[in-house]
């Protein structure tokens, strides 16, 4: 045994246990769409600061939606194995919630390709958050990015899948 699960199981790992990138070359060329999400929990006194738009920085949400955009642009360039994508949309939306107090973040990625998007989708909701506590960290040292994770998949040779509801 080689510690290594078989290659099946892990689509970039070969027989010999060495990472490679999938060939898709086989691979129908579908629509495909994933929903992630995302949360940074935060001091009551944070949420105030971007439901009022006064933070220091300048306009919270909006910056951590293009960088969020612009993350799932560049996934390919920060996941080795990912291959690169044209997307055909992406957007990343936010609700602020005031028990406990925090910023959920949705992203929604597709394309119409070879291979599915949800690393696109977990990519903007990572960045999105990022962004949020870089442009609040001088408020609120005590911030936690949490529950990122896939919502929604369609499309591909496996078909729907969506997380069980309320975990």
């Amino acid at each position: 045994m080689t510690g290594y699960e078989s290659p099946a199981a892990l689509s970039h790992i070969n027989e010999r246990g060495e990472a490679v990138m999938v060939d898709i070359s086989d691979k129908a060329s579908t629509e495909r769409a994933a929903v992630a999400e995302g949360y940074v929990t935060m001091n009551a006194a944070t949420l105030a600061i971007v439901e009022r738009g006064d933070a220091k920085k300048g306009d919270v949400l909006a910056t951590a939606r293009i960088a969020g955009i612009m993350g799932a642009k560049k996934t390919a360039d920060l996941i080795p194995l990912c291959h690169p994508l044209p997307l055909s949309k992406v957007t990343v939306d936010f609700m602020l919630h005031a028990a406990p107090p925090s910023i959920r973040v949705e992203a929604l990625a597709k394309t119409t390709g070879q291979t599915g998007v949800e690393m696109e989708a977990l990519t903007a909701v990572t960045i999105a958050c990022l962004t949020l506590y870089d442009m609040l960290k001088a408020a609120d040292k005590d911030m936690r990015i949490e529950g990122v994770r896939l919502l929604e998949k369609t499309g591909g040779r496996s078909g729907h899948y969506r997380a069980p509801a309320g975990e």
